[in-house]
């Protein structure tokens, strides 16, 4: 055994420039592997930190339409509703279009009540419950513009139209590492009140509701009973878990999703065809040596082991190197990206099928040279030298 380990250890060291090459193809493929599966991941953060409890109540045709602001009073009746706060999406342009970032108009006090995983320190929290035109931003988009409490900040409506002036009283941060915080949440009444002013035909109406329930075995009884209230009125509603929600929001780029899947397996691929490559024509220029270990006695098993071995060590390599790189370079693209992806965290999921994936690059890639050394003649494969 010990003999094999450094047959093996010394073909591995063989032409090193070929083999470092190799590595550094399956390096950088199995660390574009598991990027790309965070980053589909990360999407579904979402779906995966939704809060059972917590419904959300919209218009049944489009998310995109509002609901009147009046139906509040009616859903707080509702038998097993023990909480309710109102969110409308803004949508506003900070200096630059492609400075985009989540904005929320919302009643705050309820809102943070339902959202325990929002924490700000409670001299912010009293400060922006306070001031109308007050707003507060998660640490994340404070860190990438250089917010900070006391800044007056201008945005120019798109949704609805106009300039508008907050003035940031507080960092929030999340409870755990997935919660995010690259939003800028500001006062309802601030908009609506303008809105009156501005564009009547906008104003009192919410995006949706957010809906929390006594009970988490009451869900689908609550849900039915809210729709049922506004069924035939002009604006109907439909109400679903906050996970549901947030599962038919991700299908709407589900086709951009499993685009990414499809292009992390082919780069995958790709490595398979490259080091296969390298495996065979190491095997084809040691065929001499594998025919005189054969002459003296040792097996076709142990031949295909030492291609297989050295296959695996090469493999093991690049894809330990893939691993410890992934990393700093979805930090690196968490920083680049903070306002799409809340927070890119890779998972031990990911890890695991990164070193599967180097794994098995590394075995299949030698199948074919395993097989044509174990079944090479020992007179034909002597003559290869030279």
């Amino acid at each position: 055994m010990n003999q094999w380990v450094k047959l093996v250890g010394r073909n591995a060291l063989r032409h090193r420039l070929r083999k470092s090459l190799t590595i550094a193809g399956l390096t950088v493929s199995i660390l574009a592997f598991g990027v790309l599966q965070t980053i589909v991941n990360t999407w579904y953060l979402g779906v995966d930190n939704a809060v059972p409890g917590r419904l959300l109540t919209r218009n049944a045709v489009s998310f995109t339409l509002p609901l009147p602001r009046i139906y509040e009073k009616r859903i707080l009746a509702v038998d097993g509703v023990q909480g309710l706060s109102y969110v409308n999406w803004f949508g506003g342009i900070y200096k630059d279009p492609k400075n985009f970032f989540p904005q929320f108009a919302i009643e705050p006090t309820s809102f943070l009540k339902l959202h325990p995983e929002i924490l700000i320190p409670e001299q912010s929290r009293s400060a922006f419950l306070r001031d109308r035109r007050g707003a507060i931003v998660g640490r994340k988009l404070a860190n990438r513009y250089g917010f900070k409490a006391g800044d007056i900040i201008q945005l120019r409506g798109t949704i609805f139209p106009g300039t508008w002036e907050f003035v940031i009283h507080g960092i929030f941060d999340g409870r755990d590492p997935q919660t995010e915080t690259t939003q800028l949440l500001f006062h309802w009444d601030y908009l609506n009140e303008t809105l009156r002013v501005r564009s009547k035909a906008q104003a009192d109406q919410v995006g949706f509701f957010v809906v929390d329930v006594t009970s988490i075995d009451r869900v689908t009884e609550v849900s039915q009973k809210i729709d049922s209230l506004f069924q035939n009125s002009l604006s109907e509603t439909r109400t679903e878990t906050e996970r549901a929600f947030q599962i038919g929001f991700v299908k709407q780029t589900e086709a951009i999703l499993i685009s990414i899947r499809v292009v992390s397996f082919i780069v995958v691929f790709i490595t398979l065809a490259v080091m296969a490559n390298t495996i065979a024509m190491t095997a084809r220029e040691r065929l001499a040596e594998y025919a005189t270990l054969k002459a003296l006695g040792f097996g076709p098993g142990y031949v295909m082991g030492l291609i297989l071995g050295e296959s695996l060590i090469i493999s093991l390599i690049g894809g330990t190197l893939a691993i410890a790189l992934t990393f700093p370079v979805t930090a690196l693209i968490g920083e680049l990206t903070t306002t799409l992806f809340p927070s890119l965290i890779v998972s031990g999921c990911t890890l695991a099928s990164q070193l599967l994936a180097a794994l098995g690059v590394g075995a299949l890639a030698a199948l074919a040279p395993m097989r044509g050394a174990a079944g090479v003649n020992i007179v034909d494969g002597l003559r290869a030298r030279g």
